[in-house]
């Protein structure tokens, strides 16, 4: 796998590794791994919406159903 970072980003890094005596490669998995489940979540949560918008499937206010089930 390879990834393409801007001239800024690869300077952050290098100042970031040069500072802490850590390399590149593990700054960019570090930012991979803690971000990559955010990442997940909001894709999926996307997909969710564009399926439940195509649906035939509706909602109600839950006023509504708190007063049925009071009923």
């Amino acid at each position: 796998m390879s990834i393409r970072l801007s001239d800024d980003e690869v300077q952050r890094l290098e100042t970031l590794a040069a500072r802490t005596g850590r390399s590149k490669t593990f700054y960019v998995r570090e930012a991979v791994h803690e971000h990559l489940g955010d990442l997940e979540e909001r894709y999926w949560a996307d997909d969710v919406i564009e399926r439940w918008e195509a649906s035939d499937r509706s909602t109600r206010p839950a006023s509504e159903l708190w007063a049925e089930l009071d009923a």
